[in-house]
């Protein structure tokens, strides 16, 4: 998955409570949320918004990393020095200011605060889904 981006270290150097991977991961998740709700490239017109809302990112990062670490993802974001929805407040806002993704003014790092039990939202609901051959 690492895809290494020289504009984010600048952002690790500067706020090194986050791992290179969470960031990377934010973009990731940021085109998961946009596909599960439909605003991906594929449905573009000119009336379509790519931009989501805070729990509508965190959920989508959520569900991502549900699917690509599965049980281990509350182990895989605290390793990434993520343990809340705060978190990826303060890294979405870190690629904000250097503009490596977009706002628009109503937003803030606030929104991100409380959104709901990070662990609780990665482990609830799991399923392992075997595929046939």
């Amino acid at each position: 998955m690492t895809t290494f981006i020289k504009k984010l270290d600048p952002i690790i150097r500067r706020d090194p409570r986050y791992a290179y991977e969470v960031y990377e991961f934010v973009f990731h998740g940021l085109e998961h949320a946009q596909k599960l709700l439909g605003r991906d490239e594929s449905s573009h017109t000119e009336d379509t918004s790519f931009h989501v809302t805070p729990r509508q990112l965190v959920e989508g990062i959520c569900h991502l990393a549900r699917i690509e670490f599965g049980l281990m993802a509350p182990v895989v974001f605290r390793m990434w020095g993520v343990r809340n929805t705060s978190d990826f407040g303060e890294v979405v806002f870190n690629l904000i200011d250097a503009e490596l993704m977009s706002r628009t003014p109503d937003d803030n790092r606030a929104d991100f605060d409380d959104l709901f039990d990070l662990d609780d939202a990665l482990v609830h609901d799991f399923r392992i889904v075997m595929e046939e051959d």
